[in-house]
């Protein structure tokens, strides 16, 4: 035996939990599915919150706001905080502020109230996901990572989904305040079931042991600041016109200085708030960028698809939820499937086939019209969500297969972390798309409609005609020039949304050869064998 491989420390696999790892499942997925469902079952709400809060729309935004910003921040310190407190205390912890937080969101009387309190529910949930993730692969053995992934992208792919739907429904047949008491219960059960299942492994206990008086506030302080600012310049900069506002080109800088100096102290002092040391392993490099690519296809598909179909579709705000749904029940049909597969099937070539069918089902968006019937949204909308689930399993599982046990917990951080990222930056990129498309494409269609053109007189006398019969006929030329601006501008609208899929497909045709940076995962022979 060498030198290296005599001092190298047992491999961590070899501890494994006392209970099923099913029931572990369920106790830390039940909180996490609940805290990605309420990035985005609130958004539908929005005009409800307003209305009784006496706010307006723009202002309400900030529920919004609030919570994610909170959520950036805490998510990346997953791991720096379990190692301070304990992950099972820690996860406690944080399923019972998210909870009270939530009732607070629903008792709220004034927005400033509500938007607190979404503050303290953000900073609950942010650790919620990578905490999640981190237990999964610890309760499952190596062989069943895939199994594990498979649950816990059901959440953090599913969640986001279906949220605009329950959302919608909630808020028309109850109230939207009834969109956070949903919480209470299932919150009481996952804490329950963390204190009845979940265990901290041996190398948490000595990680507490060794971290007690040791707190980067410096680290902190630059994290807070660098991803508070980043995500108010992506939730609000298309508004305000981006750069054209002097608070965004403060903030950018701001955000750019901050992040340059966390990451320099992150990597120079010895007990980082956040490893990012684990980045030199290139597996975890490359599935990180991987996912902030596949969160930018992710919520952009999510967040344009519905205004699609309200805006120009006229569809009402709980069918165009809906429309969605589809593309949940494809992921859970497909993660079902991977997770056995992922054990038989190299894992890279998983994901390069679902990128493939991720491309396909893009374009299909990228060819609907005005036109069509709900169905031609549903289907994409499967296939969309079976390939998903083919991405997302195996990315989780690759990426992560090769970290030591100890750095999973910073691993899943950054690995969350990146993915909310993307899909901010996703978000920001299409709506700024929709907007300028809309003013470009208008602009060229208008230049085509003259009136010295023999089609434009023929279709403008034909309206002004039958425009005259219902109405007054002096108006009737009028109401006919009117017409033909909406229908340029409906047109317009239609042709800023198909270059936006069209950007969301390019963007997944250029993760398919990004795959090929992966190498092949080494497992620790031993310990997999043992299990």
């Amino acid at each position: 035996m060498s030198q290296a491989a005599a001092t190298q420390p047992a491999p961590a696999l070899e501890w494994a939990p006392r209970f099923n790892p099913w029931l572990i499942a369920l106790a830390v997925m039940s909180a996490t599915f609940l805290e990605v469902l309420d990035t985005s079952v609130a958004n539908v709400a929005l005009p409800h919150i307003a209305g009784s809060m006496s706010a307006t729309t723009d202002e309400a935004t900030w529920v919004l706001t609030s919570y994610l910003v909170a959520n950036a921040i805490i998510l990346p310190m997953t791991a720096w905080f379990s190692a301070v407190f304990g992950r099972k205390r820690f996860l406690l912890a944080c399923i019972v502020l998210f909870t009270l937080a939530s009732a607070a969101c629903g008792l709220a009387t004034t927005l400033g109230m509500l938007v607190l309190a979404r503050v303290i529910q953000g900073a609950g949930g942010g650790a919620l996901q990578p905490l999640s993730q981190a237990i999964l692969l610890e309760s499952f053995p190596p062989r069943r990572r895939g199994v594990a992934m498979a649950a816990f992208g059901m959440g953090v792919v599913v969640a986001p989904i279906i949220g605009p739907t329950m959302g919608g429904w909630i808020t028309d047949n109850y109230s939207w305040r009834w969109v956070f008491y949903i919480n209470l219960p299932i919150g009481i059960a996952a804490v329950m079931m963390v204190l009845a299942f979940v265990e901290d492994p041996p190398y948490i206990r000595r990680m507490v042991s060794a971290a007690k008086g040791r707190i980067d506030f410096m680290g902190f302080g630059l994290l807070a600041v660098w991803l508070a600012t980043l995500q108010i310049i992506l939730d609000r900069g298309q508004e305000v016109d981006w750069f054209a506002a002097p608070w965004v080109r403060w903030f950018a800088v701001i955000s750019g200085v901050a992040m340059v100096a966390f990451i320099v102290r992150e990597l120079v002092i010895d007990n980082p708030v956040v490893n990012l040391r684990v980045l030199k392993e290139r597996n975890f490099a490359v599935g990180t960028l991987l996912i902030a690519l596949v969160g930018v296809v992710l919520y952009g598909t999510i967040a344009i698809l519905p205004l699609f179909l309200q805006e120009l579709m006229g569809y009402p705000a709980l069918d165009s939820g809906l429309a969605l749904s589809p593309r949940g029940i494809g992921a859970i049909l497909a993660m079902v499937v991977v997770g056995r597969l992922i054990a038989r099937v190299d894992g890279r070539f998983l994901i390069a086939f679902g990128f493939i069918v991720l491309t396909y089902a893009a374009w299909q968006f990228a060819g609907i019209n005005l036109n069509i019937t709900l169905m031609n949204v549903a289907w994409p909308n499967i296939v969309m969500g079976v390939a998903m689930g083919f991405v997302f399993v195996p990315l989780a599982t690759v990426t992560m297969a090769d970290l030591p046990q100890a750095d999973m917990g910073s691993g899943s951080g950054l690995f969350n972390l990146m993915r909310n990222i993307g899909g901010g930056i996703g978000i920001s990129l299409v709506t700024t798309m929709l907007a300028r498309g809309a003013q470009r494409h208008q602009a060229y269609l208008a230049a085509h409609i003259s009136a010295y053109s023999q089609t434009t007189r023929q279709q403008l006398g034909a309206m002004q005609a039958a425009l005259a019969q219902v109405g007054d006929p002096g108006l009737a030329k009028i109401r006919a020039y009117g017409l033909v601006q909406g229908m340029v501008q409906h047109q317009a609208a239609a042709m800023a949304y198909l270059d936006a899929f069209r950007f969301l497909a390019g963007t997944c045709l250029v993760c398919i050869p990004l795959v090929l940076l992966f190498h092949r995962p080494r497992h620790t022979g031993p310990a997999v064998a043992a299990h």
